[in-house]
């Protein structure tokens, strides 16, 4: 049985990926910073005895070595790097901090790099191979258009040179990696109004992980499979 973690499990396109995986038969790391109060999380949890939940704080290094340490010799063949901020404190001109800059930083440029690093042996180790970083159309330069969002795009451009990275680092082991947009969608970080249903944009996002070759890996890709220029 092939297993999957999840980072962010608790709401959003994170939750969808837990049900969609899970429905799939697949073993369901569901990893998030307060499972105490994640309450949907919880629900499918127990109408699923495929899930496993995971107390990780993404912004500390501790947690992400202790789990490292937890899952030593365990395959993971999907490594869903899902967990990020929008940080809108961040965003514009005269609205910047130090503070609110290294906070984005810590979740969605550190992070990752740190779990890659912790958990690389674990996907190495099994049939599927492949780590997801959930980035954003909005990393891509040649799409800038309207600037802003300063925070943002600059953690999620630098996360996609850690998957880039990655891929050539861990090509030898045959591990894939993929750097993903998955649309505007309606999550609390989307709002209501967006374009795409999560469900719509987790059901894109396996699929495109699924098939990613090797020779794909290092890519920068929407959920429908098409190709975003850096």
């Amino acid at each position: 049985m092939a297993t999957v973690l999840i980072t962010g499990a608790n709401r959003g396109l994170g939750l969808e990926f837990v049900r969609q995986y899970s429905n799939k038969g697949w073993t369901v790391l569901a990893a998030c910073r307060s499972p105490e109060t994640a309450t949907e999380l919880k629900e499918m949890l127990e109408q699923k005895g495929s899930i496993e939940l995971i107390q990780l704080d993404v912004t500390n290094e501790s947690d992400i070595n202790q789990l490292g340490d937890a899952l030593k010799g365990r395959p993971v063949d999907h490594l869903m790097l899902n967990a990020g901020v929008l940080g809108d404190d961040c965003a514009t001109l005269g609205q910047m901090t130090q503070a609110s800059w290294l906070q984005v930083l810590s979740v969605n440029t550190v992070a990752p790099a740190l779990l890659i690093q912790a958990l690389s042996d674990n996907v190495a180790a099994s049939e599927h191979k492949t780590i997801v970083g959930i980035s954003t159309r909005v990393a891509s330069l040649s799409d800038n258009s309207s600037g802003n969002m300063y925070s943002y795009r600059a953690s999620k451009v630098a996360l996609n040179q850690i998957l880039v990275s990655a891929a050539k680092n861990l090509e030898a082991q045959g591990v894939k990696t993929l750097a993903i947009h998955p649309g505007w969608i309606q999550t609390d970080m989307g709002g209501d109004n967006a374009t795409f249903t999560a469900e719509e944009s987790a059901l894109g996002i396996i699929s495109v992980a699924e098939s990613l070759t090797l020779e794909q890996s290092g890519t920068f890709r929407v959920f429908d499979g098409s190709t975003i220029e850096w």
